[in-house]
């Protein structure tokens, strides 16, 4: 028997690449220099704060790592990192606690002046806190709060409710009324109805909101400035003393509290995505 001789099958052409347009490349090398700069400042950063001394060659005249173990004695970067910790925790935890039920309310409720309203909350998240920063900490210091942890949580609610409402409010509106309407059939009251049927749905959003909440508590300076005390200051007002001391704080020792700072908040940013991310956040808001 003879075997029958089949042609060869050509391989599948590979698709043929466009060059670059002129767009594209000067995108490209814009973001490329901007992150070499960002890359390039934050090592200098890093470099510095193990430097014994620099004389402002390309590397310095030795490494140490005793700064960090100054910064943390003596510069009470430790009771900072604690207050940092409580502050953040407590106002993510306060801003969803009254900033989920209060975006459910605006998304499903319409009343006479709900427009104005939204404007309104946009007016903490978009202007500077320096034009409402000396009139919050004048009030908290007349109440009898100033310097305490209370007024620092409490000035960092103003800019940060607004937002969870804000992000919330989308969300809310995703989901349809007809299963909030199916488990009130079925004998749901709204206790129920918001902790087992909308806070399950919610939970993407309530995480987005959390993260952005907890990083803009981490960088608040302003607002945590004006009203804490020698106790209560955060890392971010800790190395801003630190920075300014007449006394001349080393620059090394400044540099190993900026980058523990960094470390804290990309530590807290980690962990946060960690449990959502903001694709998902996206997808799940869309199905």
């Amino acid at each position: 028997m003879t075997t029958l001789d089949l042609p060869a099958t050509a391989p599948p052409a590979r698709p043929r690449r466009e060059p670059p347009t002129l767009t594209a490349v000067i995108t490209w090398v814009a973001a490329g220099c901007f992150v070499a700069v960002i890359l390039g400042v934050l090592a200098s950063v890093v470099v510095q704060s193990f430097s014994t001394t620099w004389r402002g060659g390309w590397w310095p005249d030795g490494l140490t790592a005793t700064w960090y173990g100054r910064a943390w004695s003596s510069t009470g970067m430790s009771q900072a990192l604690v207050n940092t910790a409580q502050a953040g925790i407590a106002v993510v935890v306060i801003a969803l606690l009254a900033g989920v039920p209060a975006g459910y309310l605006l998304a499903r409720r319409a009343f006479p002046g709900r427009s104005v309203v939204m404007l309104l909350m946009l007016l903490p998240i978009i202007l500077p806190p320096m034009t409402y920063a000396v009139q919050l900490a004048a009030l908290m210091y007349r109440v009898g709060l100033g310097g305490s942890m209370t007024a620092v949580v409490l000035v960092n609610l103003v800019p940060t409710l607004p937002l969870v409402v804000l992000i919330m409010v989308p969300f809310v509106e995703q989901i349809s009324p007809d299963v909030e309407n199916a488990a009130r059939v079925f004998g749901a009251n709204n206790w129920r109805l918001f902790t087992r049927v909308l806070i399950p749905l919610l939970l993407p959003g309530m995480l987005a909101a959390g993260i952005l909440v907890l990083v803009r508590t981490l960088g608040a300076f302003e607002l945590t400035f004006f009203v804490s005390g020698a106790d209560t200051q955060t890392l971010v007002v800790a190395l801003f003393g630190a920075i300014s001391d007449p006394g001349g704080v080393p620059i090394s020792l400044t540099a190993a509290m900026a980058v523990t700072y960094m470390l804290v908040a990309v530590l807290g940013l980690a962990i946060s995505l960690r449990f959502v991310t903001p694709s998902q956040a996206i997808r799940q808001r869309h199905r």
